[in-house]
């Protein structure tokens, strides 16, 4: 929880004797407290250690408690700032209170009223937190659709996950391009302790070689052209949680050599400086490449390796599931347009189980995305597909090995088609008859072939659930 990163709280005044009495009521409240005499200095401090709760005084030497706050807030959108202000320039504060302030407290006060202030101020930083922690786990559940299947090879990848979660142990994660890799790092950082830390996710084949360090571990301001201001970097922004390094394979061998470094010692030494700050990051990496052909070729340290290889999660290619393809067609289609009971025709199925997927689970959602935007919004039928989707071959190789498939696949689709209509249906067969376009006889005599109780539509599910 956030709770165990002490909340960071700063105070600006240029009085001492009103610094020295907000930090003690501060860390009185166990908060990790900073001083500031003007509003310069403040920003500076911002960029190495932002705060979670700011007090500053309205009047300060140059630039304004006002001017700080909306600095502040275009910076740091989550800190919360109240206002000190003397008895005439209450209305001062309250212009402030519109501009984003969350309170303002007069001189002389009493330590009483800052310590319910600070108190006040930081239930809604946790709450805050809280909520964005509750909607990127719902995203990250909505989106685990991807992994979603019942075939051998992608409920051996949800075991691991709840194996995983429960740990710090650094893991990497190999599959090709549109597997969803970066959905299992998150499905093993939000469903475990670590769910309401940061997750930073780092596409390291996008980072500017000449600014790559910079990103990962920070700089001090004019370290170099261009360094205006001090930086954190990525590997601060994840302490406590968990940093996430796709395509780890693209690192250039300085920077593999830098990043070992980080991982053995548990610190980041920012572009510029002399200090190092500890980080408690837990390193979940990803790469389309064979990085043991990689470290065996010299493209890749070894040592690095092996410190990311503790355990390895292989994500299977659309191909090597082709029984969860209805499945995910569903979980789709439900994404997409939600409520609408839209029928795949059998021969668009039976394309979706030929074609070769090389886009894997992210082609096939960007397939169906395509057909709900552009179909009729009943039926998704062959036209409603890409050319290269639609012009499976009817023979070879794949259609060999899909023939005995196609059958079984269109089956389960057409069970998981009335299991989801009759729940729609509240389990009303006569409903759910015409909602399917069949009569109420055929409809219970595909109840009774797919074993679906009559009378408990809630009996059985479509979800995959992660074992214990």
């Amino acid at each position: 929880m956030r709770d165990e990163i002490h909340l960071r709280f700063l105070i600006v005044d240029d009085e001492q004797s009103i610094r020295r009495l907000c930090m003690t009521v501060g860390q009185g409240l166990g908060y990790v407290c900073a001083e500031a005499e003007n509003a310069e200095t403040a920003l500076e401090m911002l960029e190495t250690s932002p705060p979670d709760l700011v007090v500053t005084d309205l009047k300060l030497p140059s630039l304004s408690g006002t001017d700080l706050l909306r600095k502040v807030k275009e910076n740091l959108p989550r800190t919360e700032i109240a206002i000190m202000t003397g008895h005439g320039s209450i209305e001062s504060a309250v212009d402030a209170m519109r501009q984003g302030a969350y309170d303002y407290i007069e001189k002389p006060f009493r330590v009483e009223k800052l310590r319910q202030l600070l108190q006040r101020m930081a239930e809604k930083v946790r709450l805050v937190t809280e909520n964005q922690f509750l909607r990127e786990r719902i995203e990250t559940d909505a989106q685990l659709d991807g992994i979603a299947g019942t075939s051998a090879k992608v409920q051996d990848v949800m075991r691991m996950v709840s194996r995983l979660k429960e740990t710090r142990t650094p893991v990497l994660i190999s599959g090709e391009s549109g597997t969803g890799k970066e959905l299992v790092a998150r499905a093993i950082h939000f469903r475990g302790p670590l769910a309401q830390m940061p997750f930073i996710a780092v596409d390291c084949g996008a980072l500017v070689p000449t600014l790559m360090e910079s990103e990962l571990f920070g700089h001090e301001k004019g370290s170099f052209t261009g360094a205006l201001k001090s930086k954190a970097g990525l590997f601060y922004a994840a302490n406590g949680g968990t940093i996430f390094l796709d395509e780890i394979g693209e690192l250039p061998l300085e920077m593999q050599a830098k990043l070992l470094r980080v991982l053995q010692e548990k610190e980041v030494r920012p572009v510029g400086s002399n200090q190092k700050i500890p980080v408690d990051v837990r390193v979940i990496a990803a790469t389309n490449r064979d990085l043991e052909a990689a470290y065996r070729a010299g493209t890749f340290r070894k040592d690095l390796y092996f410190r990311l290889n503790v355990v390895t999660v292989h994500l299977p290619g659309l191909r090597e599931r082709r029984s969860d393809i209805p499945q995910l067609v569903h979980c789709f289609l439900d994404r997409y347009a939600p409520g609408e009971n839209i029928q795949v025709t059998p021969a668009t199925m039976k394309s979706f189980l030929q074609y070769d997927w090389p886009g894997n689970v992210r082609e096939l959602e960007n397939c169906i995305a395509r057909a709900v935007a552009l179909g009729d919004h009943r039926v998704i039928d062959l036209g409603d597909l890409p050319p290269n989707v639609r012009a499976t071959p009817d023979d070879g190789p794949v259609a060999a090995e899909t023939a005995e498939l196609s059958t079984t696949a269109l089956a389960d689709l057409e069970r998981m088609t009335i299991l989801r209509v009759f729940e729609q249906a509240g389990g009303d067969k006569a409903l759910a008859g015409k909602m399917l376009g069949i009569s109420r006889a055929t409809l219970y005599r595909k109840l009774k072939r797919y074993q679906i109780p009559a009378q408990s539509p809630h009996a059985e599910t479509l979800e995959v659930k992660v074992l214990p």
